[in-house]
């Protein structure tokens, strides 16, 4: 029996891989000096105006997908009696997987029988996305929308992110670190390098000193965690500095053959975190401590 894929625009997917493989996006709220924008995955959405004023200092902020727009979503599938495998944007960073949970347990008590699973990802941008990459390709394979969940809880904690960022001073008017250390962070040229843990959230790991330094340190992580990197796809993200994703993907194609590398640009939710300038790899390995 056939079944829908379903994401929300948090996952940073191509829009021409979406509509190709007939995946169903959500949109997700962005605020930007108090104008409300939808993230489409670009389809109406400019993401290089956006990151320009990222890059000018703007704060901009997303919102959670509320419980209504869940039932919306869900109902007009299960009128259809269509399947559904939602893979939700990490709950560590987001409400919305638990909004999708509610919506799905309130729908339970008015109808017998729901045909939706959902899946929280605990991963992030291209990392989520990478995991709906590979679920389509299983898909596609013929695999079952029961045998497709199996494999995305068993590989997503085996998602590796590595992130650099570039403007420190970002984390400072987003909140994220104090004035002091944004301030002896840009004296001392300081990158930090964040994470994705267990739990789905952002954590610091290492700090680098260079621009330079910390995309080679991406390299020198992804390349160490990797696990049979020649069955892999990896996916390379970035806000506004697609030269430096090329540096990366050209310094990991010297040292490990892969299946393939596909560089996109980050989303408005995760780019709003980290500023322009931000890069991430993400590539399958161990399970993630």
């Amino acid at each position: 029996m056939t079944y829908k894929i379903m994401a929300d625009a948090c996952c940073d997917l191509p829009l021409e891989f979406v509509e190709k493989n007939d995946i169903h996006i959500i949109d997700m709220t962005i605020n930007i000096n108090g104008k409300e924008y939808l993230d489409d995955l670009g389809k109406t959405f400019d993401r290089e105006a956006f990151f320009q004023s990222v890059k000018d200092g703007q704060i901009a902020t997303t919102s959670q997908i509320n419980i209504g727009t869940y039932l919306e979503i869900f109902n007009q599938y299960i009128k259809k009696d269509e399947p559904v495998l939602y893979l939700a944007f990490s709950s560590g960073l987001s409400g919305s997987y638990n909004n999708a949970v509610a919506a799905l347990n309130i729908l339970k008590e008015e109808h017998e029988s729901i045909k939706i699973t959902i899946i929280d990802t605990l991963s992030i941008c291209l990392g989520d996305g990478l995991l709906i990459y590979e679920a389509v390709q299983l898909k596609k394979s013929g695999k079952s929308l029961l045998e497709v969940k199996e494999w995305v809880e068993e590989n997503k904690f085996k998602l590796h992110t590595w992130i650099t960022v570039e403007d420190i001073k970002h984390l400072e008017r987003g909140g994220r670190i104090s004035a002091v250390s944004a301030t002896l962070g840009t004296l001392l040229n300081v990158k930090p390098i964040i994470v994705v843990n267990r739990t789905g959230k952002l954590v610091p790991s290492a700090k680098v000193r260079g621009r330079k330094k910390s995309l080679q340190f991406l390299v020198q992580k992804t390349i160490e965690g990797i696990i049979e990197p020649e069955k892999q796809t990896l996916f390379i993200g970035h806000v506004g500095v697609p030269e430096d994703a090329l540096w990366i993907k050209n310094a990991l194609l010297e040292k490990i053959k892969v299946k393939d590398i596909q560089i996109y640009p980050y989303g408005p939710t995760i780019a709003a975190h980290t500023g322009f300038g931000s890069i991430a790899t993400f590539s399958f390995g161990e399970t993630r401590k």
